[in-house]
């Protein structure tokens, strides 16, 4: 494949250039064009790297399209991936939560067994546009978590697991009132029922949260599984990620959280959802204020898959990013965070995942997806 007239975008440049691909990989870029009859022409729309997402909840979208509506888990996975690859995502780390707390959610035992099924199902047939890999979501305030992470800790995709804790009282929760207002958002709950659904969960939490954490962080140790925490809002919350050698924080809801994991040297992954909606749809910390700050590392499209690439674009225009910075942050970084260094960047010899995207004013579309050398979009 050979592609002409491109705005490549490099770790560290942005050039109008030619693009060379042999099999799955890139063998050559340059600058200029090329008389190369075969040479397809690009027009002057970008080419940017695959993007590499490490979060996402898309899929429990479509497992759930409406509230009580169960759908079939295969037909979900099905869509989630059409959508991961038309938002010019060519790695994605399917964010899959488990711990049983079925009164707040799809997050049931089934559900978390029958999807990580699923992705097994798909990838060993080759059916997925987008490559796949697992990230448990370790809820550690429930009662069967620890049997659940020592069943899909087997799963051949497994590359990231996180610690989190939804309780109300905690982290992003800390607020009890904003958390019932949340999920109330689909219907109104009695007093009654708060009340008892509150008890329940801290009762949950007291009796739960501590010891399995260590669990969890132990048994990724033994397996070398990267480990994430999650919504930490405190100094002492990044403090204890750090001493159980953590990598990664999801979602600081507080500056000074995210501070703390800067000195520490973990990485902060920040949602584009909350960059492109200019603050937290659940009043926390706002993601530009810390790229201005420069305490973003990773963006992660969370529940919005289309807004991993117009948050990147909106770092320039938001925060004074270049463009390559920009962009690293959902390619490069969050490829090399998670090990995988044969893509996220365009350079010879790393794999051939990128996008063409053309520019609406200022929203970037992407117009096609190519995953090892394949159009997949």
């Amino acid at each position: 494949m050979l592609i002409k007239n491109a705005r490549i975008v490099t770790r560290d440049d942005v050039f109008t250039g030619t693009l060379h691909v042999e099999g799955e990989t890139i063998r050559d870029i340059s600058r200029g064009s090329t008389a190369a009859p075969e040479a397809e022409d690009w027009e002057g729309d970008f080419l940017l790297p695959g993007l590499v997402e490490l979060h996402t909840d898309n899929l429990e979208k479509h497992l759930a399209p409406r509230p009580g509506v169960h759908w079939n888990t295969d037909a979900a996975f099905v869509i989630h991936d059409a959508q991961i690859a038309a938002a010019g995502i060519t790695t994605v780390f399917d964010a899959l939560a488990i711990g049983t707390r079925l009164a707040v959610g799809v997050r049931g035992r089934d559900v978390q067994l029958a999807s990580a099924a699923a992705l097994s199902r798909f990838s060993e047939r080759k059916l997925l546009r987008a490559d796949h890999f697992l990230h448990l979501r370790c809820e550690i305030a429930t009662q069967d978590v620890i049997e659940l992470f020592d069943i899909l800790s087997e799963h051949p995709l497994l590359r990231l697991a996180s610690v989190m804790d939804h309780t109300p009282g905690q982290r992003q929760w800390h607020d009890r009132a904003q958390w019932r207002r949340y999920q109330e958002r689909h219907g109104k709950w009695t007093d009654e029922h708060a009340d008892n659904l509150l008890t329940e969960m801290e009762t949950e939490q007291e009796r739960f949260a501590d010891a399995h954490r260590r669990a969890i962080v132990e048994r990724c140790r033994t397996r070398n599984i990267p480990l994430a925490s999650h919504d930490d809002t405190l100094v002492e919350h990044v403090e204890q990620a750090a001493a159980e050698g953590i990598v990664l924080a999801e979602f600081p809801t507080t500056r000074a959280a995210a501070e703390e994991a800067k000195k520490r040297g973990i990485a902060t992954i920040m949602g584009a959802p909350n960059v492109v909606r200019g603050g937290s749809h659940s009043g926390n910390v706002s993601a530009l204020e810390m790229a201005q700050a420069g305490l973003l590392d990773i963006l992660s499209s969370d529940y919005v898959p289309s807004s991993l690439l117009t948050a990147a674009f909106d770092l320039v225009t938001k925060a004074g990013w270049t463009l390559p910075r920009a962009l690293a942050t959902v390619s490069w970084e969050p490829a090399s965070k998670a090990g995988l260094d044969d893509r996220g960047a365009i350079e010879p010899g790393l794999r051939a995942d990128f996008v063409r995207v053309t520019m609406l004013d200022t929203l970037p579309v992407p117009r096609a997806t190519y995953r090892a050398g394949q159009r997949v979009i």
